[in-house]
């Protein structure tokens, strides 16, 4: 009896073991790993319980990243543990490490066969943001932009003129002085006696010292970044429109418009600006679902403004599917819905998004009548003057080195000839080390 009664214990142990460890997902079951902020990961959350509830006996595995960093590391170490998600969302600045090292599966053949998606549902300027070697790698989920998000309580409060399309650097500049105020409603200027050593109790500005948040302005103004958009071998920083831009970009310091480094690193511009301590602020709409919870004054976005011509830069998110993966039709059944009109709308209802799909796009599940942003016209509006960055496989190290020198730059106040000598410098053997998409 005891004997008996030790064999049914070890074979329970043995079975329970091989469910919990070694059983194979079920066929339509697919996991997905995401980043972003608590409110961007909620809005993920959402689109996998519709899709589940849409499909009977579909699961999605949500894996849940705390940042773009973090996400590329896990996909990295997955990869090379044979153990990759079977999808993951990534932004086209960073996919090009993955595509190059042929982890990537082509989407061109499923998009060409599939009854629901068509590649003409979708803005060109997205889908071509994700082709490699001839190939549409991932499908995007959004086409944003930069903008200027800007407190219109402030704008109103001190009776400045809101932004409007067609602005040029200078107006912004101007406009960030006329909002940058001390705890008594005093404008604050750089070089005033009256107002020396006053601290400023909300900035005209905030804006990132990013290699990302120039190109627009640079382009705008006549010149461009790299030597080749196809296959970049160098940055072309020191052409007189870019040495413009950057030097008016650096002299934002010295016009006392924009917090310190100290001030940054206490409390984030995101997280300046939704306590009311910043006037406006530039960045993508993926700020949008978050700022949807400001109750203290009411805001809104303009556009970027300009040097010579209309100019801003693609953020753009896609979809890519892993080659490892064991599970593709099923992957590919969830981008069908995530992309469709019922999928996109509903991360377009969240904030999130600019969609890419078309139908969504110019609907009122993103234009939103009567939820902030009010003018989110205007992320259409941008669309014809969006330019990608070059699509190479180090251009996130490329990132990666530019911003420590235009942080120091900015915030220590660098001469213009070192800024761009330490660019170049810091960039060059990047990017002879990286691949092209084309």
């Amino acid at each position: 009896m005891k004997r008996t009664a030790a064999l049914l214990s070890l074979l329970f142990l043995v079975t329970a073991a091989g469910c919990a460890g070694d059983a194979e997902p079920a066929a339509d079951t697919v996991s997905l790993l995401v980043a972003g902020t608590p409110d961007e990961l909620a809005a993920y959350r959402s689109l996998a319980a519709e899709y589940q509830k849409a499909s009977p006996g579909a699961t999605v595995n949500l894996i849940e990243a705390s940042s773009a960093k973090d996400l590329m590391t896990r996909v990295s170490t997955s990869v090379a543990g044979n153990a990759a998600p079977d999808l993951f969302l990534i932004n086209y600045r960073n996919y090009g490490q993955f595509a190059v090292k042929g982890a990537l599966a082509p989407l061109t053949a499923r998009l060409a066969a599939s009854g629901s998606l068509h590649e003409r549902d979708f803005y060109p300027q997205a889908m071509g943001a994700f082709r490699w070697g001839g190939e549409q790698m991932c499908l995007p989920q959004n086409i944003s932009s930069l903008a200027v998000y800007y407190n219109r309580s402030l704008f109103q409060k001190y009776e400045v003129a809101e932004p409007v399309a067609g602005w040029h650097w200078n107006d912004l500049v101007a406009t960030a002085q006329a909002l940058t105020r001390d705890a008594g409603g005093r404008t604050v200027k750089a070089g005033d006696p009256e107002t020396a050593g006053v601290p400023a109790a909300v900035h005209g500005l905030g804006v990132a010292p990013e290699l990302i948040r120039l190109a627009p302005l640079i382009w705008s103004n006549g010149g461009d970044i790299v030597d080749d958009p196809a296959k970049p071998t160098r940055l072309t920083l020191d052409t007189p429109e870019a040495r413009q831009v950057i030097q008016d970009f650096l002299d934002l310091t010295k016009v006392g418009v924009v917090p310190s480094d100290v001030e940054v690193e206490a409390q984030d511009y995101e997280a300046r600006f939704a306590a009311g301590k910043l006037a406006m602020f530039v960045s993508s709409r993926r700020v949008t679902t978050a700022f949807r919870a400001i109750t203290g004054f009411e805001w809104d976005v303009a556009p970027l403004p300009q040097y010579r011509s209309p100019a801003n830069i693609l953020h753009s998110d896609a979809y890519c599917m892993t080659k490892a993966s064991s599970r593709q039709d099923a992957a590919w059944r969830f981008l069908e819905y995530a992309l469709s009109d019922p999928g996109a709308a509903l991360m377009a209802r969240t904030g999130r998004t600019v969609p890419s799909r078309i139908s969504v796009a110019t609907s009122p599940a993103f234009l939103s009548p009567g939820t902030p942003p009010a003018r989110s016209q205007i992320f259409l509006d941008t669309i014809p003057a969006l330019r990608p960055v070059p699509t190479i496989s180090t251009w996130p190290e490329i990132e990666d080195a530019t911003g420590k020198v235009l942080e120091n730059a900015f915030f220590h106040g660098d001469p213009l000839d070192k800024v761009i000598a330490d660019l170049d410098a810091a960039t060059r053997p990047v990017f002879a080390r990286g691949t092209a998409a084309r």
